[in-house]
């Protein structure tokens, strides 16, 4: 595991240049994205690289870590909604090679194809993760199997705090959610992880330092042969 730590301007220019590293070596590359606030300068750094002829992504396909139970995708707060408005609307990507997981409709049966269709179209190259304040990625809360493929699952109301901030209020937080498994993301051929502020310090010690555990679901990324942690010194404090 490398660990990289400076500003979020440098760690996400450094992501975004991960990305298109990977997507100039190959092209039809496949991306493993993620929502929230974490990744948003890294995606701000794509759009301007695609907008500047640096990288294109015409040919590139996507999977999306996780959705909302019980939000359309024109809802402004589901991933679909999000992925549109900070960076598909806004690089030459053919959407019909997004995937985001349904959180509304037949849901179940898409959940259960997911890992399927990223095998299909050639496995992750590199995949971008967030963390959670208890150490979670993607929506894998403590005591998620390291073995878990796509799956749904109760939110934990840490989760649904932290997650509060980006609704009017917390009681339209969603309650559930389908997120890639431990496994689904572990599969992925190249990681990156970024965490940013206080409130991460102690999941990155246990990413980092901790004991490998399902009670802190980051410490699997121990595990894995080329993962990348950029942090800030904040998110950082608890390691040194």
């Amino acid at each position: 595991m490398k660990v990289v730590v400076g500003s979020e301007e440098k760690i996400s220019a450094l992501i975004a240049e991960d990305f298109i590293n990977v997507i100039k070596n190959k092209p039809n590359a496949v991306l493993g994205l993620a929502t929230g606030t974490s990744p948003l300068k890294v995606y701000a750094d794509l759009i301007e690289a695609n907008r500047e002829g640096r990288v294109s992504f015409k040919d590139v396909t996507t999977f999306n870590l996780d959705e909302y139970v019980g939000l359309e995708g024109t809802h402004p707060q589901s991933y679909r909604y999000f992925m549109n408005d900070n960076l598909f609307n806004h690089i030459d990507i053919d959407k019909k090679r997004t995937n985001v997981l349904l959180g509304v409709g037949d849901y179940e049966s898409f959940m259960k194809k997911y890992d399927g269709m990223i095998e299909d179209a050639g496995g992750i190259d590199i995949q971008i993760l967030g963390i959670g304040s208890d150490g979670h990625i993607a929506f894998n809360e403590p005591g998620t199997p390291f073995d878990s493929l796509t799956h749904e699952t109760p939110l934990t109301q840490q989760t649904i705090v932290d997650n509060s901030r980006l609704f009017n209020d917390i009681s339209e937080v969603p309650t559930r959610a389908v997120t890639m498994g431990l496994k689904s993301i572990m599969n992925a051929r190249k990681i990156v992880l970024i965490a940013t502020g206080k409130n991460k310090a102690k999941a990155v010690y246990g990413l980092i330092k901790g004991e490998i555990t399902e009670d802190m679901p980051c410490s699997i990324l121990q595990r894995h042969p080329d993962v990348t942690v950029y942090c800030d010194e904040d998110a950082y404090s608890l390691v040194k």
